[in-house]
């Protein structure tokens, strides 16, 4: 469907819409990164055509080069900007965020990756391209916490321990992909973690688990203000608890086991006998035998517009 525009009757051309009326929006740059996961062919094209369209003093889209990301993040930086898109992967649109800080500009993060775990929390959506609309046009600052675990920041969710190996399969099941959900469940089970973890939420007694996960107020459910992580420690007292929880990592939301208990937490501290695998904002990644996660209550400054939900499916 096409949409339509309002005609100047002096000029004959369209005009310009409307910004958000909640922040003031001159300066804009937008990087793109051709090469992400869900960026189609000409979106930096259609990027500067969906700009042109409102009334900013200065916007400009710089596409990503390969071999040549640091310069054209850097370009995009010292520009100044009071708003900068990025429509690229989750981990380049992670990294950035976390670098400016809840003092540098405002960040929109738009759904260019696979897994797209921060968008779709921040925008509802994986069209980029209403995402871009709905922020211009309804944008608000909103100042995302997250956490941190060896110099990772992430704004979602974390999971670590023996779940975070069947992540892969829990995704491949949501696509539908049955035949590669085998296939990742096979892998995790040779790959079985051995042994509990030893963690401590916030300097407290020392306890065993089958994992942790952190979930940042973001999506968490049941967290109203930035007080800190949510933490949920995984428990099961046998083989047929583990089980269960195995098929709730696959197929089900974990925090509603019996076997899983909540806490708000600052400072989680983790150990275990080989290296943890855990699964940060939707990304596999193996930690050190000893890992740290902690809060971070200020981690950037998003615009977005306001959902009329809290949270997405952690």
């Amino acid at each position: 469907m096409s949409e339509t525009f309002a005609v100047d009757p002096a000029s004959g051309e369209p005009e310009a819409r409307e910004l958000t009326p909640h922040v003031p929006l001159g300066r804009v740059r937008m990087i793109v990164n051709p090469a992400s996961g869900s960026v189609d062919a000409g979106a930096a094209e259609a990027a500067r055509g969906i700009l042109a369209e409102y009334p900013l003093d200065d916007a400009e889209v710089i596409e990503l080069q390969a071999g040549a990301f640091a310069e054209g993040i850097a370009e995009a930086l010292d520009a100044g900007p009071d708003l900068l898109i990025i429509l690229a992967g989750d981990g380049t649109a992670g990294t950035i965020a976390s670098s400016t800080g809840d003092d540098g500009p405002m960040i929109a993060p738009l759904p260019g990756g696979t897994m797209n775990m921060l968008p779709k929390a921040l925008y509802d959506t994986t069209d980029w391209r209403k995402a871009l609309r709905e922020t211009l046009e309804r944008g608000e600052i909103r100042l995302v916490s997250g956490g941190e675990v060896e110099g990772r920041a992430f704004f979602c969710a974390a999971i670590f321990g023996a779940p975070a190996l069947w992540a892969p399969a829990r995704e491949a099941v949501r696509e539908g992909d049955w035949r590669l959900a085998w296939l990742h469940g096979r892998r995790a089970l040779r790959r079985a973690f051995g042994g509990r973890l030893r963690y401590q939420l916030d300097g407290g007694p020392v306890r065993r688990a089958e994992a942790v996960a952190l979930i940042t107020p973001l999506i968490s459910k049941v967290m109203d203000v930035d007080k800190g992580l949510e933490a949920a420690a995984m428990s099961p007292a046998g083989a047929a608890d583990a089980f269960r929880l195995a098929a709730h990592a696959l197929f089900d939301d974990w925090r509603h086991d019996p076997a899983v208990l909540t806490q708000t937490v600052r400072k989680v501290t983790m150990r275990a006998r080989s290296r943890i695998p855990a699964v940060v904002d939707g990304e596999p990644m193996r930690l050190d035998a000893e890992a740290i996660a902690t809060f971070r209550p200020r981690a950037f400054k998003a615009l977005a517009p306001r959902l009329d939900h809290a949270g997405i499916e952690a």
